[in-house]
């Protein structure tokens, strides 16, 4: 299968999970269903991979999620490139994961260049509602981005971070 028919098969077998699991209520169970269809298309998918309603997610083909991933309700997912999310994270509420930024081409974004970049999300970590991760962002494990949050590069201690652009503000200790 060609790049662009796996990328259209991607699109339209997500949109078919959404439609057909649209009305089933966010119950362990049902979100663990949803995460085994999805698990289908995607490039990597551990066990207990928990998908809530109203998730979008593009570009299955490149996403990779580990054990025990939870994402909640009106999170939007799209990997144009690799989007890593380690064993145990949590998406929050209408969380967004956008791995291309558009680049500036004559005075304007709007017909600039693509330009991709991975994102990685390490094992253990939350990521708060409303939470934007952009393009080449990393963030280490057992961290907390904070609700409303943006993330912007990679990021270098686990801990607390909050803000636009997101900044430390408690060190995590693991043990």
């Amino acid at each position: 299968m060609t790049v662009k028919n796996n990328h259209l098969f991607c699109l339209l077998y997500s949109w078919l999970i959404k439609l057909i699991t649209a009305f089933l209520p966010d119950q362990k169970h049902i979100m663990r269903f949803r995460g085994w269809l999805y698990s289908f298309a995607m490039k990597k998918c551990g066990n207990n991979f928990q998908v809530s309603a109203g998730t979008k997610i593009f570009c299955l083909q490149n996403l990779e999620v580990g054990d025990n991933v939870f994402i909640a309700t009106n999170v939007v997912i799209n990997a144009g490139t690799s989007i890593t999310l380690e064993d145990e994270v949590m998406l929050g509420i209408a969380s967004i994961l956008v791995s291309g930024n558009h680049t500036l081409n004559n005075g304007s974004y709007r017909f600039g260049a693509m330009q991709r970049s991975p994102i990685v999300v390490g094992k253990g970590s939350w990521i708060g509602a409303n939470v934007t991760l952009i393009a080449g962002c990393n963030v280490p494990p057992a961290s907390l981005i904070a609700a409303n949050s943006v993330v912007v590069g990679k990021l270098i201690e686990s801990g607390v971070y909050a803000g636009i652009p997101s900044k430390l503000i408690k060190t995590n200790v693991i043990g």
